[in-house]
């Protein structure tokens, strides 16, 4: 009798025969020989039919089913080094569940509109798939490190009455007659919280109304916000530093089949050990105008003119090549494939060499007092090997939550955690200040209006301590650890400017 099983557990039934339940990703024939790529959620895995008098009529409704067909699949597991997962099943039964006909996804290539639009479908490639198991992997390290140091969960509310980062970037929403705002942040609540159990975190959605179209914005993105009472900034940035290695290492141990398949080297995660360095904002403004800064994007534009004219040529002989009498088939699908890749990266090697002249210029003219751009924090990351923390920001340029500094009051006690080879910042924090006549001041000059947040200035009134947190995005985190080109791909449905379905 077969074992009922799945793909991930082949290897504990080599010699043994097997039901195996899922789809069709996809399939040839050789002869007599039929070549079942099947997925079932947990991996994929080869399963070979052959052709006999026994078994004809179920090759023949086997070889016609179309991509992602459902089906159960019985054969005996055969243990093969060359095959897909290091399994192979040797058929013995196929029963069609449902067969598919016109999968819109084929195996060729699709521009990204076309996959967003069918994101609920783009969720079965094995790309995908190998980003949202890492995705769940993260999210779950994430519980794990603070549920495991007694951090108390607290659900924060999604309508808030006022702004808790910038007021520009606001969903507005009508409350039966009120105005209100879907949720920047749970900090001001969680700040709240930790005045009751010491040591609380948030989990959850976060909306930011940015009109930005760039590969690190979504305007709907999850964000976890450990806050804790009786802390300073270097306990907070210790704590920021313990869960990063803690959500690498859980990923290394667990994960190292996705990102095989995504073509990610487990050696750079390795390397993301402590101590991470740590600059102040001054040092990075002194960066970005320096020397390394300039000569390493002289060396990214001449790089990347010469990657366009090497694309170019690539282009134009595989074009030939396709159109070429006595092409076969596959061989000229092959290529409009290998075409269109290299269509998509001539665009992005096209773009830096348009925007790398701009990079250098908003660097080398850095003024003190702005914030850190994507472009600076792209520079200074990749001027590191490991995560690098920027510290100290000028206050003109943070939230009026942070506490001033005390050696000099122009600077406000923040840091932001950016992640090596380019990726930017994953995590922005600071030390809360816990003055409440400097917090009135510091709300004055950002002309916010007292009375939603008298509730806040509350904390401020009755036991106030230093106290301090941090918000770590999960998309952002995952980009960086998969090697993501863009966010999108880091969360089961995006919603960014102009994308707002499925």
């Amino acid at each position: 009798m077969a074992i009922d099983t799945t793909i991930d557990r082949l290897g504990e039934h080599v010699g043994q025969t097997v039901t195996l339940r899922g789809w069709l990703y996809n399939s040839r024939s050789s002869g007599k020989l039929l070549f079942l790529i099947v997925r079932d959620g947990t991996g994929m895995c080869q399963c070979v039919f052959e052709k006999t008098d026994a078994t004809a009529e179920r090759f023949s409704v086997a070889k016609h089913l179309g991509q992602e067909s459902s089906l159960v699949v019985t054969g005996e597991v055969r243990a093969d080094e060359r095959s897909v997962g290091g399994y192979e099943l040797t058929v013995s039964d196929v029963e069609v569940v449902q067969a598919a006909e016109g999968f819109p996804i084929t195996p060729k290539a699709h521009g990204a509109d076309f996959l967003l639009r069918n994101r609920h479908l783009w969720f079965r490639s094995k790309r995908q798939w190998a980003i949202l198991r890492i995705r769940a992997t993260v999210i779950d390290a994430i519980r794990r490190f603070f549920n495991d140091r007694e951090y108390v969960l607290i659900d924060t509310p999604i309508f808030a009455p006022s702004a808790g980062e910038g007021a520009q970037t606001l969903f507005e929403v009508d409350y039966f007659g009120d105005k209100v705002y879907l949720a920047q942040t749970g900090q001001l609540y969680v700040e709240a919280a930790c005045m009751s159990h010491r040591k609380v975190y948030c989990f959850g959605p976060t909306f930011r109304a940015e009109r930005s179209k760039t590969r690190r914005h979504l305007t709907e993105f999850w964000m976890v916000e450990p806050e804790i009472a009786y802390c300073d900034l270097d306990e907070v940035i210790g704590v920021a530093e313990d869960l990063v290695c803690a959500i690498v290492q859980r990923v290394l141990a667990e994960r190292r089949t996705e990102l095989e398949i995504l073509e990610c080297d487990p050696s750079r995660l390795e390397a993301v050990r402590k101590p991470f360095y740590r600059i102040t904002y001054s040092e990075a403004a002194d960066l970005l105008r320096g020397p390394q800064a300039r000569e390493m994007l002289e060396r990214d534009l001449e790089q990347a003119k010469a990657r366009v004219a090497e694309l170019k040529r690539e282009i134009e002989e595989k074009e030939k090549q396709r159109r070429a009498g006595g092409v076969k088939k596959w061989k000229a699908e092959k290529l409009a494939q290998e075409i269109a890749a290299a269509r998509e990266e001539l665009a992005d090697r096209e773009e830096d060499v348009r925007n790398i002249p701009h990079h250098m210029e908003l660097a080398a003219n850095f003024e003190w007092g702005g914030d850190l751009g994507g472009s600076d924090e792209t520079i200074i990351a990749r001027l590191h090997d490991r995560p690098v923390f920027v510290t100290h920001y000028p206050a003109q340029c943070k939230a009026f939550y942070m506490k001033q500094n005390a050696d000099d009051p122009r600077l406000v006690d923040n840091f932001d955690l950016l992640a090596p080879d380019g990726y930017g910042e994953i995590i922005g924090g600071s030390q809360r200040e816990d003055d409440l006549e400097i917090l009135l001041r510091k709300m004055d000059e950002h002309k916010l209006d007292r009375g939603p947040y008298e509730w806040y200035l509350d904390l401020r009134r009755y036991g106030s301590v230093p106290h301090g947190g941090f918000g770590l995005g999960v998309e952002r985190t995952v980009r960086w650890i998969c090697r993501l080109k863009h966010i999108r791909e880091t969360i089961p449905y995006p919603r960014m400017m102009g994308r707002i379905e499925p």
